[in-house]
């Protein structure tokens, strides 16, 4: 039986765990994603889940809501979805994903935007069957 838990401060290790594997092309400084971890957790505009299926963990999502001009209005940035990778096409994205949804269309969302790296050939299909669509490049600049 699949279950969505909330993220909590026990669960960081698990967190980070998903995190490492989803930018596997970063490296991260522990302390400092728990800090944001953190953030998160506090945030009124922030939410994190993780999925179980009897007691194990399944996956994770983060994502936060803003206002934006684009969309005129309330919008959701799903940040991290992630898998096991040994479980991939099980339906547990689409529960993550349709978590997420609900959780955007409480809070009176307009869309779902998420970017994704450009290796990540399979999630983006994902994404496609889900139902979003390709809108936009993503670029950034570290500071």
């Amino acid at each position: 039986m699949t279950e969505i838990r909330p993220a909590t401060l026990e669960d960081f290790d698990l967190a980070f765990d998903y995190i490492e594997k989803l930018w596997t092309y970063n490296t991260y400084d522990r302390d400092t994603v728990l800090g944001v971890y953190k953030n998160v957790l506090e945030g009124e505009n922030d939410f994190a889940f993780f999925l179980f299926d009897d007691g194990k963990p399944m996956g994770f999502c983060h994502g936060t809501f803003f206002n934006t001009f684009w969309l005129s209005g309330q919008t959701c940035y799903v940040s991290s979805i992630i898998t096991n990778a040994d479980v991939r096409k099980k339906g547990y994205g689409r529960q993550l994903m349709d978590h997420a949804k609900s959780l955007a269309e409480a809070r009176g969302c307009h869309a779902i935007v998420l970017d994704s790296g450009l290796p990540r050939e399979e999630a983006h299909k994902f994404y496609e069957i889900y139902g979003f669509e390709k809108c936009a490049y993503c670029f950034e600049l570290k500071l």
